[in-house]
């Protein structure tokens, strides 16, 4: 009966309190014990005491040692995820409002969960990527058109958006329009979205306080100059005017955020590298020199810097350029995954996003993979961790071999691969540096 309701899974504190009262005896008080106890024990222990308690009296009341002790594990495990019913409506209200957000205003949901960042379950890499598959543009940090946090912007044409970096009043983006549902009810009325430019506050190794001076010295520029100008002339006029620190330029070459006065990201680099502190005499002297032109970076440098300077890749996925080492592996993307039938053996590759174990899942290991065209999930047995502890562990490319199983109960909305067999094939990412998110 206490589980009637939620179909028979514990979702709420009460609930748990109802089965140590039915099923083990426990007292109105103590079962109001093992409620505090259990929403404090990943912190401080506690609930050892209860342990005993909760499998005796299970036991005199008819129930096997081994079902009791079972119950005793998902009342601990419970404690990961479990909340008073009296919080259900409001955190119901939260995922409502952000899941019409997401699904109605992608850009400006982007936007905002990257000015709240560090929070929730995903990195802004794949919060960018997820973005970008339900049809957002994202565009890089730059010094001439990033404010410090992460704004909408237009979707214009390339002359257009040209002349938004030169006068900065057209790059803004209002609001967009509200979507209209059609009359009956059928579709949404998608209109065109605005795109994400990320803020400066991406820039890897950028202070605050630097940031702040870049939009601070850009919008005087910019009333000084007049509309029709680019605020800064130059990566030395920009350094001037901010009062930036050759750390703080390479912070912004590497994020490729100079490149609307630079051109290209090894040319930042070489001009940010170029400058050097001068004497008071001399600071407003101009000098002539010869400009050197240096070739552009290869895509797979591109990528690497992407990384490293601002953790989002703004280009294509590293496995793209990966696909075809990984198809001679007979290595299937995520989106042909989709397609398989139940059953079917199956291998995978992508980078690691995130490794879980909860404490409900008898050991068992969740691991998403990220590749070029989407995510796989992974489900590691037991059994099958013992056997690849360390490429489970370690891997930052993970290839898995195994059997892809699809849920009839969802008409095959929810895939998995089920692991045999897992490698690490983290060499091939070379100098790629990416991080997971692992057993938080």
């Amino acid at each position: 009966p206490a589980l009637e309701r939620t179909l028979g899974v514990p979702i709420f504190q009460e609930q748990v309190m109802q089965i140590a009262m039915l099923a083990a005896g426990f007292s109105g008080g103590e079962a109001d014990g093992l409620r505090r106890a259990m929403a404090a024990w990943r912190r401080r222990g506690g609930l050892e005491p209860f342990e005993r308690r909760v499998v005796d009296g299970m036991m005199a009341r008819g129930y096997e040692r081994d079902f009791a002790e079972a119950i005793f594990r998902q009342i601990q495990g419970f404690g990961e995820y479990g909340f008073p019913e009296s919080h259900a409506a409001s955190f119901a209200l939260l995922v409502y409002v952000s899941s019409w957000i997401k699904r109605h205003e992608p850009a400006a949901f982007l936007a905002a969960l990257l000015n709240s960042q560090p929070m929730g379950f995903y990195a802004p890499a794949q919060l960018v990527r997820d973005a970008r598959e339900h049809g957002v543009e994202v565009r890089g940090a730059d010094v001439l058109l990033s404010e410090v946090e992460s704004t909408l912007e237009e979707r214009v044409d390339d002359e257009s958006f040209f002349a938004a970096a030169q006068g900065g009043e057209s790059a803004t983006c209002r609001p967009p329009p509200a979507y209209r549902a059609p009359a009956d009810g059928s579709a949404i009325d998608r209109r065109p979205q605005p795109a994400v430019r990320l803020g400066l506050d991406r820039v890897r190794g950028l202070s605050a306080a630097a940031a702040q001076r870049i939009v601070a010295a850009r919008e005087a520029r910019r009333e000084e100059r007049g509309a029709g100008r680019f605020a800064f002339d130059s990566v030395e006029d920009l350094a001037r005017e901010a009062a930036l620190d050759a750390r703080a330029l390479q912070a912004l070459a590497q994020a490729d955020a100079l490149r609307s006065l630079a051109g290209h990201r090894a040319q930042a680099h070489w001009e940010a590298a170029a400058i050097r502190p001068m004497p008071k005499l001399l600071a407003e002297a101009r000098f002539d020199e010869m400009p050197t032109r240096l070739p552009a970076l290869s895509e797979a440098r591109e990528i690497i810097a992407d990384y490293r300077g601002l953790g989002i890749p703004m280009g294509r996925h590293p496995l793209a350029l990966l696909r075809g080492r990984l198809s001679r592996h007979r290595v299937s993307t995520s989106e042909a995954l989709r397609a398989f039938p139940d059953g079917r053996l199956a291998r995978a590759s992508g980078l690691v996003t995130h490794r879980q174990r909860p404490d409900t899942a008898a050991g068992t290991i969740f691991v998403t993979l990220e590749d070029e065209t989407g995510t796989v999930n992974v489900i590691v047995w037991p059994d099958v961790f013992e056997r690849h502890r360390s490429a489970v562990l370690a891997s930052k490319l993970m290839t898995v071999y195994g059997r892809w199983q699809r849920d009839t109960e969802t008409g095959g909305q929810v895939r998995h691969l089920l692991a045999q067999q897992v490698v690490d094939h983290s060499q091939w990412l070379g100098e790629l540096e990416v991080s997971s998110r692992d057993f938080r």
